[in-house]
């Protein structure tokens, strides 16, 4: 027997499964009692099936499901982070090329068994292309509000699905807010960067990693971190592991940041009780550009209970990890190097000697191609008579 409930992650408040944050303005946690014998296996390409004991009652009656989830756990070697086992979890290949597409399913399954018509969500990128792609793929009425500063290049891969988008000018943390009470009132299920069923969808991230390493939990977990939803699924994830019997600890979590938006590091670092909205956001890192996250207490309160880390870096080191992961194979949007630019930073700060960590992926490079002209390509001109001569040369030499 299986059931679940839903509490406020500060003051314990519970709701019904039509809330998605609670009164005191923090955000809200679904919590599983399960009474019976669970499984924890990799089953067919379904995310639902594998993890269903761990999940929420949810039926995909109409075949929604893309085949999110279930992405492959890469391990670096010959990097210049010596003494420690380093994983990426490359959530760059799910869908729509990103890690929401694992809560946008779960919240779209959600948003039809509660019988709504309607679907939404506010987004810098990658949870508007999501969204769009799970709405219009469920028939739904599918909106996407988008922030007046989100590059031009980010909005087409959005709007192909179909969506009615709009951009909204105006204060993005404020966008978050406005939107959950609009949403209410129009009908409108906003599966926003933190709302319950998405926090889900992002634990399956650790139930995989710990079936990947061998039924392992490692031992630092380095996550990017905008909204914090992300990471308080995967701390989640790994919570429950423990709660469930499958584990007898939990990872240490890191919260990476770029420094040109990092009010969770800045809170964290100051011994700060909430998070102060960042003045004046800037950085290549658009994911996870968000200067007043909305779970942004609630992080703080798992670093503050779990031993956690915070780390930021700078936009040239960000770069840096950008190109150095696609020497390794990874082509990585530049919010999704900022974790392996902080194990740099980290690694003179905390003894990770002989440590197993995990960085997480959590974006294409596709996704912002732009960026590419701040890595220029060495390119070499040859003619058909002098190709044989060149091939041979040691690229090496050349001047």
């Amino acid at each position: 027997m299986k059931h679940s409930r839903l509490i406020c992650t500060a003051c314990g408040k519970e709701y019904s499964q039509e809330y998605f944050r609670c009164t005191c303005g923090e955000p809200l946690e679904i919590v599983i009692e399960n009474q019976k014998l669970i499984k924890l296996q990799f089953r067919r390409s379904e995310m639902l099936e594998s993890f269903s004991h761990l999940l929420p009652e949810l039926k995909d009656n109409n075949f929604l499901s893309m085949g999110e989830g279930l992405t492959p756990l890469t391990r670096l070697e010959n990097t210049t982070l010596d003494g420690l086992e380093l994983f990426v979890k490359n959530e760059s290949i799910n869908p729509t090329w990103s890690f929401k597409d694992r809560g946008s399913y779960l919240a779209t399954l959600d948003a039809i068994n509660q019988g709504y018509r309607q679907i939404g969500t506010v987004s810098t990128g990658n949870m508007g292309a999501s969204v769009a792609a799970y709405g219009k793929r469920a028939n739904l009425r599918t909106t996407i509000l988008i922030s007046d500063s989100i590059p031009e290049e980010k909005i087409a891969p959005i709007a192909i699905y179909g969506p009615r988008v709009l951009k909204v000018t105006g204060d993005y943390g404020d966008l978050y807010h406005k939107s959950i009470e609009i949403g209410a009132k129009a009908g409108i299920y906003m599966a926003n960067s933190d709302v319950p069923m998405r926090v889900e969808g992002s634990k399956t991230i650790a139930f995989e990693i710990f079936l990947q390493l061998g039924e392992k939990v490692p031992d630092f977990i380095v996550v990017p971190t905008s909204s914090g939803g992300n990471l308080r699924g995967i701390e989640k994830g790994f919570r429950e592991l423990k709660k469930f019997g499958f584990s007898n600890t939990l990872p240490r979590i890191v919260v990476a940041q770029a420094m040109g938006c990092c009010p969770i590091h800045l809170a964290f670092s100051q011994g700060a009780e909430t998070v102060s909205r960042f003045i004046d956001p800037c950085t290549v890192a658009h994911a996870i550009e968000n200067p007043f996250p909305p779970s942004g207490n609630a992080v703080l309160k798992i670093l503050r209970e779990t031993d956690g880390i915070t780390v930021a870096v700078d936009e040239a080191s960000i770069l840096k990890a950008q190109r150095d992961l696609a020497e390794k194979g990874l082509f990585a949007q530049p919010a999704s190097a900022v974790p392996f630019a902080a194990l740099n930073k980290l690694q003179k700060e905390v003894n990770m000697k002989r440590a197993v960590v995990v960085a997480v992926l959590t974006g294409s490079g596709l996704k912002y191609p732009t960026i590419l002209e701040k890595h220029p390509s060495k390119i070499e001109i040859t003619d058909l008579i002098s190709l044989g001569e060149t091939l041979e040369r040691n690229p090496n030499c050349i001047q």
